[in-house]
């Protein structure tokens, strides 16, 4: 409890005398909206592409940096924007990028050539690295390790799914009705009213005491970018290409640049010792594999939808609000009392295994099936093992970490999701362009093929989980933590013996 003591929060949950909320209620609220917005608006644009390629004149090969470049500066700037809100305050960090967001959803709201909209996107991810793990950081700050974390965090996940869906709906309807500007600017007036909350939030004070990491922040940020450059060129144009190769390369070169120079720094900004819990490691490594799953399945269930069963854009969108049910349902009803009867190492493996089967079911889809029988099905399990598996990841990965780590923490879930995600798409869809072009054309086959592989990523990341989570390397944590100086073991951490 004394991080939400040290953050300037009572200890008490409990609404005011007054009938008002409490701040941790507020804090809630505002970093929930946040998360709302991000995923909002990474999921809103896709619906308008086509739009925006015809209004704008702009290429084709163009276009795709529209989410690419999001995805850029976003997935590349995680882990430096997580270690910049610990290290100069998360609510400072929230709000300065909740602004710089607000602007360039402006600037690409009222982009009149294409180079100022991708600009704008590249801004917006650079925006939302620092938004996501600032956030995420808070959450975890002034929720205590136990219970009360347990139920943040699946708020969060559910609050991430829910505006995930809702971009997809939301961008059809507005595109159509308002026009594709509309995607962009309907993001301000969401932030303004977040912003007018701050005032009655007590603001946490900065970790200090350290300096930036300037040269490990340029190496991993580098990195990252290459390789996510490299994988989104690869999908496009091919991955023998000269500019594939060369940037898969260098972000090899300097991710062990950086590993070398996070071993020699003084005040690292990754922390190696970080990982050597195996719990946070095997959390890490199944969020990879999981990114790649979530990444997947909306994107081909979406094709599938329109491209081979006909559904308009709003009625692709519909069509997958009853897997974001399922992920906010499971998540805030049913993860935290799983997690408070059966070990996180058993949750885990329910929820990887849930998503597995939901992709093995997809990839039986035919050209004409019934969307009943085959695909709703598949999203819903696989809609269940979202809600079990990404708040307990994020349990995994946050506990036991100390307060002035934790926008690190928190960067570390959303970069290894990012990372996952952009490293899966470009596998699944080379597959399935690859099983298409040798199947006569047949969408299905390659859509069928890019299940039946997340399929196997799922099943990859339940194995590492099930060899790594070893009773016995967890209470050889436990003991290093405690002989390290550690007076009490924290609620989540004990849980971690029987993991």
């Amino acid at each position: 409890m004394g991080n939400v003591e040290a953050a300037g929060w009572p200890a008490s949950s409990e609404r005011g005398q007054a009938g008002q909320a409490s701040p941790a209620a507020l804090a809630m609220t505002v970093i929930c909206a946040a998360q709302f917005v991000l995923q909002l608006d990474f999921s809103i644009v896709n619906v308008a592409l086509p739009t925006i390629e015809r209004d704008l004149s702009m290429p084709s090969a163009e276009l795709q940096w529209i989410v690419t470049g999001y995805a850029l500066t976003f997935g590349s700037l995680l882990l430096a924007g997580g270690r910049l809100a610990d290290l100069l305050g998360r609510r400072r960090l929230l709000a300065g990028g909740l602004v710089l967001f607000a602007l360039a959803s402006l600037a690409a709201g009222f982009a009149q050539w294409p180079l100022m909209l991708i600009a704008a996107r590249l801004v917006q991810g650079a925006a939302g690295a620092m938004v996501s793990p600032a956030a995420l950081s808070l959450l975890t700050t002034t929720n205590p390790e136990g219970p009360a974390r347990n139920r943040a965090l699946a708020i969060w996940q559910a609050t991430t799914a829910a505006g995930a869906t809702t971009g997809i709906v939301a961008g059809g309807l507005l595109t159509q009705y308002l026009g594709w500007r509309a995607v962009f600017l309907v993001n301000p007036p969401l932030i303004a009213l977040m912003l007018a909350l701050f005032g009655k939030l007590p603001a946490a004070a900065p970790a200090g005491g350290s300096r930036v990491d300037v040269r490990g922040a340029v190496l991993v940020t580098a990195a990252i970018a290459a390789l996510i450059f490299g994988l989104s060129y690869g999908q496009q144009h091919g991955f023998v290409t000269a500019a594939t190769i060369a940037s898969v390369a260098v972000a090899v070169v300097l991710g062990a640049a950086f590993v070398r120079t996070e071993q020699t720094a003084a005040s690292p900004m990754l922390p190696l010792p970080i990982l050597a819990a195996p719990t946070r490691r095997a959390a890490v490594a199944a969020m990879l594999l999981m990114g790649a799953v979530l990444a997947g399945y909306v994107y081909f269930v979406s094709l599938y939808l329109q491209r081979v069963e006909g559904f308009s854009p709003v009625q692709t969108g519909l069509a997958l609000v009853p897997a974001t049910a399922m992920v906010v349902l499971t998540s805030t009803l049913g993860t935290r009392r799983l997690l408070a009867r059966f070990t996180i190492k058993n949750v885990l493996l329910a929820g990887l295994g849930s998503m597995a089967a939901g992709q093995l079911w997809l990839a039986q889809i035919s050209p004409g099936a019934n969307y009943g029988v085959a695909v709703l099905p598949g999203l819903l399990l696989t809609a269940v093992g979202i809600g079990l598996a990404l708040p307990t990841a994020s349990i995994a990965i946050t506990s036991g970490v100390q307060g002035r780590d934790q926008g690190l923490a928190g960067a570390l879930f959303t970069t290894s999701q990012q990372t996952g995600a952009a490293i899966g798409l470009a596998i699944l869809a080379t597959a399935a362009a690859a099983r298409t072009a040798h199947a006569a054309g047949s969408l299905t086959e390659g859509y069928r093929l890019s299940f039946l592989i997340a399929t196997g990523f799922a099943v990859l990341a339940g194995v590492l989980v099930a060899v790594q989570l070893r009773s016995g390397d967890c209470q050889q944590e436990l003991a290093r933590q405690q002989s390290a100086g550690a007076t009490a073991v924290p609620p989540a951490e004990a849980q971690l013996r029987k993991c």
